[in-house]
């Protein structure tokens, strides 16, 4: 920051913050393996099991024999912890003594923090894209007013049909445009607002929480949504280490202020989530 910017005899007594953007995506993921790692390149073993088969047995046949043991299918996954984000920024003496009175280093540390919550957010959004998570439909079908609340019932019935109790709790995460479709369809909403508008809760469909994101994930140069249904087992979710340190840069009058953070996510149960794929007229 240049002196010169920091010249006027007034300050207000706050600093005019970016707007900041609605992380929502971390929230609804399973977070119970994160104090088990520690730094890059740490990995988390996720245990797994299929379903035993379950078989009848005649009472009438005289050997009495039963089947061998079954060996059952093992569902272990492994989450590597390999996403990295950093920052690194100073503030001159000058503009810090100026600016006191705004708060400025406090208005830059909430500017880092909510940043880098947002690139995580953005990272789990984008999963919806990735090759674990099934498709509703086979290219991306247009959504509209008439159509929009069909096309979440498909997508309810789709996790249903995979043995999701979606009464114990399934978020779907919309965007503004497809949001602005669902909400002319379905007018009563939860009254509740006050309550809903939390982490960008906006609305309940059924049994199903509707949260309202910037981060949902497009794809064909941003034509189609990629919206992700799901259960909070579904993906794991790892932030292990946010580290942050000041310093003092050699050859400028100046405090800096670098840190990174280190986490990851996976599909973990992917039965347990959809991506609803759609595109507008």
């Amino acid at each position: 920051m240049a002196y010169s910017n920091f010249i006027p005899s007034v300050w207000a007594e706050s600093i005019n913050r970016e707007l900041e953007r609605a992380c929502v995506f971390v929230e609804d993921c399973n977070r119970q393996y994160e104090g088990t790692v520690s730094k890059k390149g740490e990995s988390v073993h996720i245990l797994g099991v299929g379903k035993p088969t379950i078989k009848s047995l005649d009472r009438n046949d005289a050997s009495g024999e039963i089947d061998g043991a079954e060996e059952i299918e093992d569902t272990s996954v492994i989450l590597n912890i390999n996403q990295v984000r950093y920052f690194n920024y100073k503030v001159g003496d000058i503009d810090k003594a100026q600016a006191a009175v705004g708060g400025l280093m406090d208005a830059l540390s909430s500017e880092t923090s909510e940043g880098l919550a947002n690139e995580m957010d953005k990272y789990i959004a984008n999963m919806a894209t990735s090759s674990d998570v099934k498709k509703l439909h086979a290219t991306a079908t247009v959504v509209n007013k008439g159509n929009v609340l069909s096309i979440l019932d498909d997508a309810i019935q789709k996790l249903q049909e995979n043995d999701v109790n979606t009464a114990n709790g399934v978020t779907v995460t919309v965007s503004p445009r497809f949001y602005k479709l669902f909400k002319q369809a379905y007018l009563s909403n939860d009254t509740n607002n006050s309550e809903m508008l939390k982490n960008g809760k906006v609305a309940m469909y059924g049994s199903v929480t509707v949260k309202l994101s910037n981060n949902v994930a497009r794809t064909d140069s941003g034509a189609t949504d990629n919206i992700m249904i799901r259960t909070k087992r579904a993906i794991a979710f790892v932030n292990p280490l946010t580290h942050t340190e000041a310093y003092r840069p050699e050859k400028s009058f100046s405090d800096a202020v670098k840190g990174y953070a280190l986490f990851d996510g996976k599909v973990v149960r992917p039965k347990e989530i959809i991506n609803i794929n759609v595109k507008y007229a």
